[in-house]
């Protein structure tokens, strides 16, 4: 919820942020849906299953998303421009090659 709230520019942030919520409520759906019957077949190995996601996750938010603490809202962008992976994912809109800042 946080880290696309962050993200996107204020002139799509609500559509952005529904898109989120939306998504979010979808999966937990899913995984309301399929838990009982991961529960049956996995036993205790589910929540093994859920620690390692844990895991998985944090490390991804760790390595791969940079602090955003203190900066303005508009110069988000410019923190994936430098970041040591990202940049090579953002391209840039006038000649279509990643930006090198």
């Amino acid at each position: 919820w946080l880290v696309p709230s962050e993200l996107f520019p204020l002139e799509i942030r609500s559509a952005a942020q529904s898109v989120v919520v939306c998504v979010n409520m979808i999966f937990t759906a899913i995984v309301a849906q399929f838990f009982l019957v991961s529960l049956c077949h996995l036993k205790y190995g589910i929540f093994l299953l859920f620690a390692a996601l844990i895991i998985l996750m944090s490390c991804f938010v760790y390595f791969f998303l940079p602090e955003t603490k203190q900066v303005p809202i508009e110069e988000i962008y410019l923190l994936f421009e430098k970041h040591w992976f990202w940049k090579k994912v953002i391209k840039d809109e006038n000649n279509g090659t990643a930006t090198n800042a």
